[in-house]
C-alpha cells in the first residue's frame, strides 16, 4: 500500500513539475483581461414589440460608467423632435432632448456587475436606482432599474452591438 501511495505521489510530482517552472504570470492571463466591460454600444429592444427601441453607449468618466442614447427608432406616427424631449426631468435635463442625453450615471464597476448609479426614464422623468450585470461572454447585459430595494424593479435583457454599428 505504501509503495502504491509513493508511487502516485512521484507521479502527480512529474505532472505538476512543468507547470510550477512556469511563471505564474505566464500561466493565466490577468483578471481584468478575462473580465470584459461594459463600455461601448448597446441595443434595447422594446419588450412588447420585440423591436430595437434605441442604442446606448456606455463610458467611463472618471472612476464611473455613463450611458446615453445614442440613436432612437421612431415608431410609426412619432415625430422624435416633439416627442423625444425629456420635459418631465427635473433640473439641466429638463426639456432637452433625449437623443445624446445621458440616462445611466455614476455606475461603479465590480467585476462582471455595474452599480450604485441610477438611470433616468425620459418617458416619465423618474429617476431609478440602477444595476447593470454584464454576462461572462460580454455579449449581452442585464439592466435593472429598482426603487429602494432591487427586488422591486424592471429588468431588460441588452445586447452587445459591434462599435462600427454607428457607422463613421
Amino acid at each position: 500500500m505504501t509503495r502504491l501511495f509513493l508511487t502516485l505521489t512521484f507521479l502527480g510530482a512529474a505532472v505538476l513539475a512543468p507547470a510550477l517552472s512556469v511563471p505564474a504570470a505566464a500561466q493565466t492571463p490577468t483578471a481584468a483581461a478575462q473580465t470584459p466591460s461594459a463600455e461601448g454600444l448597446w441595443e434595447q429592444i422594446d419588450e412588447k414589440t420585440g423591436k430595437a427601441e434605441s442604442w446606448f453607449r456606455i463610458y467611463k468618466k472618471g472612476d464611473v460608467y455613463e450611458g446615453q442614447i445614442v440613436k432612437m427608432f421612431p415608431k410609426p406616427g412619432e415625430d422624435p423632435n416633439v416627442e423625444w424631449r425629456c420635459d418631465k426631468c427635473e433640473g439641466e435635463d429638463k426639456g432637452q432632448p433625449v437623443l445624446g442625453m445621458a440616462l445611466i450615471k455614476g455606475m461603479k464597476r465590480n467585476g462582471l456587475a455595474y452599480e450604485g448609479g441610477t438611470i433616468t426614464d425620459p418617458r416619465d422623468g423618474n429617476v431609478y436606482r440602477a444595476l447593470m450585470n454584464l454576462s461572462p461572454d460580454g455579449k449581452t447585459m442585464e439592466m435593472r432599474g429598482y426603487l429602494g430595494i432591487a427586488l422591486f424593479g424592471r429588468s431588460q435583457t441588452w445586447k452587445r452591438l459591434p462599435d462600427d454599428a454607428m457607422g463613421p
